[in-house]
Formats: C-alpha cells, sequence, structure tokens
C-alpha cells in the first residue's frame, strides 16, 4: 500500500478476492498475532484506546452527576458498537508490522487523519446512527417496563425485580440481534477500506460474504469480542487498554486471512 494515504482516493476500484475459508480453530492464531503486535508497539495500542476508555468515563461520569446512573447501563452494553471505528489506527499499526514498514506517530496519525477524504467517514456514520438507534430503542423498552415512575430503589434492586428482569430478557435479545447485523456489516469492512480502494457498500456486502462463509468461526469469534469488551469494561473500563488493542490488531489478521 502507499505511504500517501491521501493520493488512494484517485486510485481506480480495488479488485476483491474471494473469502478464504477461517476455521474456528484459527481463531487462536489471529488473538495470538493480535497480542503480538500489541506486544510490538505497545505505545499506539494505549494511546487509540485512551480516546475510548475517556469516552466511556466521561458518559458515566455524566449519568452518575444527574442522579440517573441506570441509563448507563444501555450506553455500556451499546458502547462496543463504536469499537470497530476506534480501531483504526490500530489496523493501520498492523498493516506497517506486516509490510515492514517504520512506525511512527506522524506517519500512523496521518493515515488515519487522511481517511476523511476516503470511505470510512461513511461506515463511521452507520455505526453512529446504528449505536443512537440502540440507545432510542433501549430508553423506549425502559419506558415500557416501567414507565415514567420516578425510581425509588437502587439500580440492582430494580434490575433484580420482576419487570427488570424481562426488560433485561427483552432488551437483550434485541440489542443481540442488532448488534449481530452490525458485526457481520463491519468485521472486515472498516481493515478493508483502510487497505483497498473500495466503497463502504461494497465493503459491507464483502464483510457479510466472510460471516455467511465462515458462519461458525465467525459466531464464536462475536462471542469472544463480546465477552473480552464486556470484561474489560468491568473495571471502570481499564481493561479495555489491553483488550481493544488486542482485538484491533487481531481483526487486522481475522481480515488479511478472510481476503489475502
Amino acid at each position: 500500500m502507499n505511504d500517501n494515504m491521501t493520493q488512494q482516493a484517485h486510485l481506480p476500484p480495488s479488485e476483491i478476492p474471494a473469502p478464504e475459508h477461517i476455521g474456528i480453530e484459527d481463531l487462536s492464531a489471529i488473538l495470538r498475532a493480535g497480542l503480538r503486535d500489541f506486544m510490538r508497539a505497545p505505545l499506539f495500542g494505549i494511546a487509540f484506546s485512551l480516546v475510548y476508555v475517556l469516552g466511556g468515563l466521561i458518559i458515566y461520569a455524566i449519568f452518575l452527576a444527574a442522579g440517573q446512573s441506570w441509563w448507563f447501563i444501555p450506553i455500556a452494553v451499546g458502547f462496543p458498537l463504536l469499537a470497530p471505528f476506534a480501531a483504526i489506527g490500530l489496523y493501520e499499526v498492523s498493516r506497517r508490522l506486516e509490510q515492514g514498514e517504520p512506525l511512527g506517530w506522524a506517519a500512523v496519525a496521518g493515515c488515519v487523519f487522511a481517511q476523511k477524504d476516503r470511505q470510512i467517514p461513511s461506515m463511521a456514520m452507520v455505526i453512529m446512527l446504528a449505536f443512537m438507534f440502540w440507545v432510542f430503542v433501549a430508553h423506549t423498552i425502559f419506558a415500557l417496563f416501567f414507565g415514567l415512575q420516578p425510581i425509588t430503589s437502587s439500580t440492582t434492586d430494580m434490575l433484580l425485580s420482576g419487570p427488570g428482569l424481562m426488560m433485561l430478557l427483552v432488551g437483550g435479545t434485541i440489542g443481540g440481534a442488532m448488534a449481530a447485523v452490525l458485526f457481520a456489516l463491519t468485521v472486515v469492512s472498516l481493515p478493508l477500506l483502510l487497505d483497498r480502494e473500495v466503497d463502504f457498500i461494497t465493503a459491507m456486502i464483502t464483510s457479510v460474504g466472510v460471516v455467511t462463509k465462515n458462519f461458525s468461526a465467525m459466531v464464536v469469534w462475536a462471542g469472544l469480542i463480546a465477552v473480552l469488551l464486556f470484561v474489560g469494561m468491568l473495571p471502570f473500563f481499564l481493561g479495555l487498554f489491553v483488550i481493544l488493542p488486542v482485538l484491533g490488531h487481531a481483526t487486522w489478521h481475522l481480515y488479511r486471512r478472510a481476503l489475502p
């Protein structure tokens, strides 16, 4: 790939190969490759994760100060939807490590900034709209089960009540379906947009093709992402300083295996 990313806007469309097979047994190697990239360039992973972590802490602080900490639950559940976009810089780091190109803050940041003239902003809009729609749906589900009455009990008591448990079941089902659709659309589309000259619609279609061809492996991969991101968010998002960069780098290697 040419280092001058801004010139790619004038390149002809790239040819996209047919998706390769990825087995469940390959996922451990992909995760190890992600961990290896993080260990080779940890400062980049920590720096890009910082934006994501600070965003979560700021949102939590706002709800806590307003005395409405329970509203943070749907935000926290939907927050991982933004993780693919936060990993753009990590994809570039992995690409440079793979190609043996020099790493530097100016080069990596310049690549990320150059994406404003390409297709990633359109993909980012899709992700943001999905996130905002999920927040709207979560608020609607909450209102259906608890109405407009004031919250007089603790968040834990509210969630463990009959209506609370049913709300979690319904919300989890709807949220899981939305997350599955977004996962299929984005699992390889963002690294593809960074690596090749394609439009974001083609990238999403290609991503869905990768998922359908490797359905079992992709289901396991989606589950791993969900579990690891949830674990990373538990200690005030601090675990994401490791989880997010490892998953970001690993996603690049998943993309390279699926579309070599």
